[in-house]
């Protein structure tokens, strides 16, 4: 039997599926928000490669404080222009000296930066459209000792706590597919939808409801014809999309806040509402799992940015997700699982204060049935908690 403080128990609660009304929402990776998380994540990613490869150990550091500032901008059919550059500012903690070396944190961190946008938001011109400062201070000295001798498994630099749950419910899927295959697979053949897609679901009874906001490029868009067509076509994509996902009703809108007559549009230069009024932050956007989820139970730390040896932040919210699907697709009899892993500052974050697992059962499996099992995955998966660390570095886990 494991020594972990490990629980497993019946949720006292309707299963998502079977509660009347459902909210799920995802920001595409080209929301201001998002393009926060985006960037801090390829930071840490970064630095913490970059300790690795030098002193072949982690070092403190993190980068989840990185602050959008929106542009202006002067969109317009057949192609419009940037006024004032976006401000993107990386902030966080970063170790610049270890062992008599320096270490060139901040540059590092901009060459991530712009590595990031380069790849994800190609309408931005890095140093026109946006500019891109670091601002790296030096990491507390208690929480660079929380990390241990090497070899040991790090001690928790937070008393804090990470929720994952599984599996996703129809309502999450269609909305998580929608933001990633409009991102990918129909702008590759669409390019006058850029980045930012928002994707709001809402699910009352049997009837779901896609609300889409998405970014027009002007530079594809000729006329107000060619804006609605692409309109149109949006919402044919993502209606068909939705409907492979679910026997229940579907009816899918876009940009609804669009006035055809006043002209008033999501028209957009650069493919994102950063470029005009709309700020960012890192952690105001996804959970771990892709997803804003008020239906379930959510931690309101930011994944993205975090140390990704011994954040809790961090750590706990991939591993909790890590787990819950983990157990439910290993499980038989589970309809919905709950994972919270707590922990405490200093404790071996392979030893969890508490790690409590809520599960809604099929009606002929009662818990009892399988706590053995759960408990089972749940301890294995503990065990292995620096596996997470070494994917995040590697870029493997999505965080937002």
């Amino acid at each position: 039997m494991t020594e972990r403080n490990i629980r497993v128990e019946p949720t006292k609660r309707l299963a998502v599926e079977d509660q009347e009304v459902e909210i799920v929402e995802r920001k595409g990776i080209g929301h201001p928000d998002s393009i926060c998380d985006g960037v801090a994540e390829r930071v840490s990613e970064a630095l913490a490669q970059t300790y690795l490869d030098r002193f072949d150990k982690p070092l403190h550091y993190n980068t989840d404080e990185t602050q959008l500032v929106a542009g202006t901008a002067a969109p317009a059919f057949g192609g419009g222009e940037m006024l004032e550059p976006i401000y993107l500012l990386v902030v966080g903690r970063a170790t610049k000296e270890y062992e008599g070396e320096r270490i060139p944190a901040e540059t590092i961190a901009l060459e991530a930066a712009r590595e990031y946008l380069n790849e994800n938001l190609p309408r931005l011109d890095v140093g026109k459209d946006v500019v891109v400062d670091v601002k790296l201070g030096e990491g507390s000295g208690d929480l660079k000792d929380v990390f241990g001798d090497e070899g040991a498994v790090p001690m928790a630099n937070d008393t804090s706590f990470g929720v994952g749950h599984a599996p996703l419910t129809e309502t999450e899927r269609i909305v998580y597919e929608t933001e990633r295959q409009l991102n990918t697979e129909y702008s590759a053949d669409n390019p006058e939808v850029g980045a930012d897609v928002k994707v709001m679901g809402k699910r009352e009874g049997d009837q779901i409801d896609v609300t889409v906001a998405a970014a027009m490029i002007d530079e594809y868009v000729p006329d107000m014809a060619a804006y609605e067509d692409a309109v149109e076509g949006v919402r044919e994509y993502v209606t068909d999309l939705a409907r492979s996902h679910t026997d229940r009703s579907v009816e899918v809108h876009v940009n609804t806040a669009d006035d055809y007559e006043d002209g008033a549009i999501y028209l957009t230069t650069t493919g994102t509402s950063a470029e005009q009024g709309d700020d960012g932050s890192v952690g105001r956007g996804n959970r771990a799992n892709g997803l804003i989820t008020p239906n379930r139970p959510m931690s309101m730390e930011a994944t993205s940015g975090k140390n990704a040896v011994n954040h809790i932040g961090k750590i706990y919210n991939l591993l909790s997700t890590d787990i819950a699907e983990a157990v439910a697709g290993e499980v038989d009899g589970i309809r919905e699982l709950q994972i919270r892993l707590l922990s405490q500052i200093g404790r071996p974050i392979d030893q969890p204060h508490v790690a409590d697992a809520h599960l809604v059962t099929e009606d002929d499996v009662s818990v009892a049935d399988i706590e053995a099992d759960v408990t089972a995955i749940v301890d294995e998966r503990l065990a292995d908690v620096t596996s997470i660390t070494r994917r995040a570095i590697d870029g493997e886990l999505d965080t937002f």
